[in-house]
């Protein structure tokens, strides 16, 4: 069985830097290497990493410029009776913040309620009917909880009914400032405040807490609230994946060892009902959260009832938690359910369309439609894909192609069962296509920023937005030909490569697995609270031994479970979802994270494997070559001369006949015989003039274009519609190798390109990869430069026509 390609990026190791930190930490140098590679590059920054307390952490009232001017409001709302409506969201982050202020608001007098919109129907965020009912109600004041930044219209309706809003959110704020909503105050850690600031990477949930804090100490009730809110706040930022980098580390840290003896009901009920609790004894760890509270949480919000979650966190009675998290429990049973069947669906979709010919590497953007999928796979389940749950599968097939995944499903997919039931086969076939919307979940790679691709899109979708990696949009089915197109345009412009486009592994630092040990872990255990911007340390080991291999798990999702030899003993390993693998070959090169295994009273250190590869494959450039070897070759390489004279354009296939004489043929694989007369090819001849040229291809690139042009001086140019064919990354590779560039004294690079058919630019390249030195402009990684061969063969005569007459 062949492994997965997978991209690993290794960092460089900084030996004398490594042990320079370690003597100041204590740390072993591998662990100090990593922290290197977190930019944690001076003794000072590397003491106040491993104890955040050490930092003096600045004023938040300094930092958000109308913090002050939110409490004022809030205060004035308190002390006058005021209801108080708090706008939430239905995902980890809304849910925890929302409760967060509820918990907050009651304890400080408050009259407060919540509302949060239907993730089926309205979609994210504070909209019309929100404010609308807020008014109806004599609502006076309107806090958004990870949410509002982009709520322009409802946030100015709301002001228009003289509803105070303010706007607690971490998401983009609108480039164009006219599109900033109108509210009494903006808490955003995004807008007007420093980017470098500790507070820059606070989720939802930390902007409430901030500002409940604050609250709470303007009321002098901060020692009531301050242990609890932590929690909340502990829960939120882990399970939203939120960045555990500056203000976050911190007091996740803090937080951690508080949710170890919760005092919140509702999380002592969660942690109970989800077997966690064994983690309590050891020290709570993120993937703790991430893995065992965010999960159930987050099924509630997808495809369950936020109040559920909003009563589990904010009750007071131990009977009503438990049935609480029994409840969060069997719907988070039933997302499992809908993901696995999704996600098998749509890999046995893409399965079928690779072996159609469909190329992944090429197009180099997944777009999976639900009704798209379930057309070509009629033995699937013919029920629409859950809004809730594609998110979790984009980021799995992610995970597994290394693309960046665009995951839809039609609005009316969850409930057609029902309204089949209500109309004729012709009436549902008019339903199905006439108006319908296609809701998108969007996850990105670390060259495809997920937000910019949806402003890049903005002229086909409706409502949208996210973040650099993970976002989502609602666009009519009418444009889904349009998204495509959009997203191939995107691609281009951000150069996204064919090599992009494979899972990515990121590794630390080199180990050898007879190092591996409990005291190894531990000291890794110092580097916690690891998540999105600290992750776990990912070690790797070259040509380990395999001494046992077999597969774990039930139903179609299979593990692999491995005994490795270490040199001197031996340790287990496990591959979540790599059982398809299986058998792998007996030596083979790991990337891992160490774990600790608990069975009875014993603890024991094993691997997690997050990458394999067959010994010997090379790692991704990590840019650092001053190791390697340089050579020199001279080019050939003429401009082209000025174009004095710009033809007509037209498609031959359109031309009438016969076409004007003398005529210049020239192309791929251009015909023998096909015109006669007064016909030459492939060069023309000097000083003669050409009525026409007739392109049977174009040539391999724009300078012989201009060349061509500019030599044969002809009235036409007659395009034909062939395509020459482009190597692939090997074939090419080959082809190069079989120069002997050791005993070429000047290569001509023209001559060279047109006798192949291939780039310039994509010759040079490859000879750069092979760590030649060109006296050429900069080019893109070989295959970004095969693959712009392939759109320069394929583009529309009037682009031709238009780049030309720039040359003017």
């Amino acid at each position: 069985m062949h492994l997965p390609q997978q991209r690993w990026q290794i960092f460089s190791p900084q030996t004398d830097l490594s042990i320079a930190i370690a003597n100041a930490t204590g740390l072993s140098p591998i662990i100090a290497q990593v922290l290197l590679n977190r930019g944690i590059n001076t003794p000072e920054t590397a003491k106040v990493f491993l104890d955040p307390e050490l930092d003096n952490l600045p004023d938040p009232k300094q930092e958000f410029p109308d913090l002050i001017a939110s409490i004022d409001r809030i205060e004035y709302a308190i002390k006058n009776g005021e209801r108080i409506t708090i706008c939430g969201d239905y995902d980890v982050d809304g849910m925890t913040s929302t409760a967060l202020l509820i918990r907050t608001l009651k304890l400080l007098g408050a009259i407060v309620e919540y509302e949060i919109p239907s993730r089926m129907t309205e979609g994210y965020g504070i909209n019309m009917r929100i404010v609308r009912d807020c008014h109806e109600r004599n609502g006076k004041l309107i806090i958004t909880v990870d949410n509002g930044i982009a709520a322009y219209e409802a946030i100015a309706l709301a002001e228009s009914l003289n509803i105070s809003v303010i706007v607690t959110d971490h998401h983009e704020v609108p480039e164009d400032s006219s599109k900033i909503p109108p509210a009494t105050a903006i808490l955003n850690p995004k807008y007007q405040v420093d980017p470098h600031s500790p507070y820059a990477a606070i989720a939802g949930v930390g902007v409430a807490y901030i500002l409940a804090l604050e609250l709470s100490d303007r009321f002098g009730k901060r020692a009531e609230l301050e242990n609890p809110l932590l929690e909340l706040f502990t829960l939120g930022t882990i399970a939203d994946l939120a960045s555990l980098t500056g203000i976050n580390r911190r007091l996740v840290k803090k937080g951690l060892r508080l949710l170890s003896q919760s005092k919140v009901i509702g999380i002592i009920a969660l942690i109970n009902e989800t077997g966690i609790a064994k983690d309590k004894q050891t020290g709570m760890k993120p993937e703790a959260i991430g893995f065992g509270l965010g999960p159930r949480i987050n099924a509630i919000g997808r495809i369950g009832n936020p109040q559920v979650i909003i009563d589990l966190l904010t009750c007071e009675e131990m009977g009503q938690a438990i049935a609480l998290a029994q409840e969060c429990e069997a719907t988070n049973k039933k997302r499992q359910d809908l993901c696995k069947e999704i996600e098998e669906q749509a890999i046995r979709y893409i399965n079928q369309k690779r072996a159609e010919g469909f190329d992944i590497t090429q197009e180099r953007v997944l777009v999976i439609v639900d009704r798209d999928v379930q057309a070509d796979l009629p033995m699937a389940k013919q029920t629409g894909w859950h809004h809730g749950v594609i998110g979790i599968v984009a980021s799995r097939l992610v995970e597994r192609y290394g693309a960046p995944v665009f995951i839809g499903s039609y609005e009316d997919s969850h409930d057609m069962e029902d309204k089949e039931k209500e109309v004729s086969q012709n009436q549902q076939e008019s339903y199905n296509h006439q108006g319908d919307t296609v809701r998108f979940s969007v996850r990105g790679i670390p060259e495809f920023h997920v937000f910019h691709s949806l402003e890049y899109i903005a002229p086909i979708r409706n409502k949208g937005g996210g973040h650099k990696a993970a976002g989502g949009f609602t666009i009519p089915a009418q444009n889904m030909e349009k998204l495509r197109l959009g997203l191939r345009e995107f691609v281009d412009r951000e150069n996204i490569l064919p090599s992009h486009i494979m899972p990515f592994i990121q590794v630390d630092v080199l180990a050898e697995l007879s190092d591996v040990s409990m005291s190894l872990l531990q000291t890794c255990d110092r580097l916690q609270p690891c998540g999105l911007g600290n992750p776990d340390p990912v070690f790797y080991s070259q040509n380990v031994r395999v001494i046992s291999q077999q597969t774990r798990g039930r139903d179609k999702v299979k593990h692999l479970s491995l005994e490795l030899d270490t040199g001197n003993g031996k340790i287990k390993a496990i591959a979540w979802r790599w059982g398809e693998y299986c058998p792998i070959p007996n030596r083979v090169d790991i990337a891992y994270k160490l774990r600790a295994n608990q069975w009875q009273d014993t603890t024991s250190v094993e691997l997690e494997i997050v990458g394999l590869r067959e010994v010997g494959i090379h790692e991704v450039d990590n840019g650092d070559n001053s190791q390697i070897e340089t050579k020199q070759i001279p080019l050939l390489y003429k401009p082209a001369p000025i174009i004095t004279k710009f033809p007509q354009w037209e498609n031959l296939n359109e031309a009438s006949r016969p076409l004007p004489r003398p005529l210049l043929l020239y192309g791929c694989d251009r015909p023998a015989d096909k015109f006669q007369g007064d016909v030459d090819c492939d060069r023309p001849t000097r000083n003669k003039k050409y009525e026409a040229v007739v392109l049977w291809t174009l040539p391999p690139s724009f300078t012989h274009l201009q060349w061509l042009i500019a030599t044969a001086k002809p009235d036409y140019i007659y395009l034909g519609s062939h395509i020459p064919s482009v190597p692939s990354i090997d074939q090419f590779r080959h082809q190069i190798q079989s120069l002997n560039l050791e005993n070429i004294e000047k290569l001509n690079l023209l001559d060279i390109s047109q006798q192949w058919w291939i780039s310039p630019s994509a010759i040079v390249a490859a000879l750069r990869e092979l760590n030649y030195i060109c006296d050429f402009p900069p080019t893109l990684p070989l295959d970004g430069e095969l693959l712009r061969m392939q759109k320069w063969y394929g583009i529309a005569i009037n682009k031709l026509a238009v780049i030309l007459a720039d040359q003017k």
